[in-house]
């Protein structure tokens, strides 16, 4: 039976409780769970004095392996613990060396070693050894799909509510960059007026710079409708208003989309709920859009189109086009598709 990864949750369930390991490795592609945990530690463990002479935050790029081993080895000063954070640990070489220190690491010593962009192989001594005694947490990149789940979630413990145009057009928006996911919710709610719990896709309009009515939220359910005339007012805005609308996020969410379509001809259920299921959707509602894409698009249609989105992706980086700018691309695509 394989062993069930630890998750943010339950490292952060630990924290609050002051159930401390020695050694917290966080590594991975999502920098936004590694900082979320560092920063909990390095706030929350000491107090503000007792963080005057115990908390050391180093970078990577300027010590070696036998420096941070050396400060986790000294004792806290009037405190219980001391907290030693290295960021940008992916930049320190011979990182095997820890092993050392994972032998008989002090107790009174967090070392919390934040590897970014990278993971290091299980396969290796090192890795086990930080299981034995602490903590080794990855930091997966959330998919396309998870993001409005998240978006409700993070919005819900906040005590805020979002109609579902809302959290579709900032999913499709932001993307899976969380970092500046989570500082475009925080943004907000700090502009909600007072009183008022329910961000709507006007606010979203007003303060994240999204249009309501012209975003790409808006094309793929045109798409999905076969509805021309609005399609191609979406274009025209965005081909107006290039900085807020690149075309290659409108491709990667194109793609997405008709990607998942393509998977959900295979669902043994063709319900709401049977595909949401099957595609790992949060909601059944999100499955919405694929039911009524199946009724207009076939199967050999699907793969067709998906194709023509990789075709448009090359032109837009030049590839075999050397005079159509993005709108026209979009354009191009977007007739390809609905006829």
């Amino acid at each position: 039976m394989a062993k069930q990864e630890i998750t943010c949750d339950d490292i952060l369930k630990e924290l609050r409780a002051k159930q401390y390991r020695p050694v917290y490795y966080l590594m991975g592609e999502e920098a936004y769970y590694i900082d979320l945990i560092a920063d909990y530690i390095a706030d929350n463990v000491l107090t503000d004095t007792e963080k005057e002479f115990n908390l050391s935050i180093v970078y990577g790029a300027d010590v070696d392996i036998a420096t941070v081993i050396n400060a986790a080895k000294r004792y806290p000063m009037m405190s219980e613990h001391q907290v030693v954070v290295v960021k940008e640990a992916q930049s320190i070489r011979n990182m095997d060396e820890l092993s050392y220190y994972l032998q008989r690491p002090l107790n009174s010593t967090i070392l919390v070693i934040c590897h970014k962009h990278g993971v290091l192989d299980r396969r290796k001594k090192l890795a086990a050894e930080i299981e034995k005694v602490g903590v080794l947490f990855e930091s997966k990149k959330i998919k396309d799909a998870q993001l409005p789940a998240f978006i409700t979630s993070y919005m819900k413990r906040k005590g805020v509510d979002l109609e579902p145009k809302a959290t579709s057009m900032l999913a499709d928006f932001v993307g899976t960059d969380l970092s500046r996911l989570t500082g475009e919710l925080e943004k907000l709610i700090i502009t909600l007026p007072k009183g008022q719990t329910r961000i709507t896709p006007e606010q979203i309009e007003r303060n994240i710079g999204i249009s309501k009515d012209y975003n790409n939220f808006e094309l793929r359910g045109a798409i999905v409708e076969k509805d021309v005339l609005k399609a191609n007012k979406i274009i025209k805005y965005f081909e107006e208003n290039p900085k807020t609308n690149p075309i290659q996020m409108t491709l990667s969410l194109l793609f997405g989309f008709f990607s998942n379509l393509m998977l959900a001809y295979y669902a043994p259920e063709k319900s709401e709920q049977g595909i949401a299921n099957f595609l790992g959707l949060k909601s059944p509602w999100q499955s919405r859009e694929y039911l009524s894409a199946m009724r207009r698009y076939s199967g050999v249609k699907t793969m067709q189109i998906i194709g023509e989105i990789r075709y448009a992706d090359a032109k837009s980086k030049g590839v075999g086009n050397s005079s159509l700018n993005d709108g026209d691309i979009l354009r191009e695509l977007v007739f390809k598709i609905l006829h």
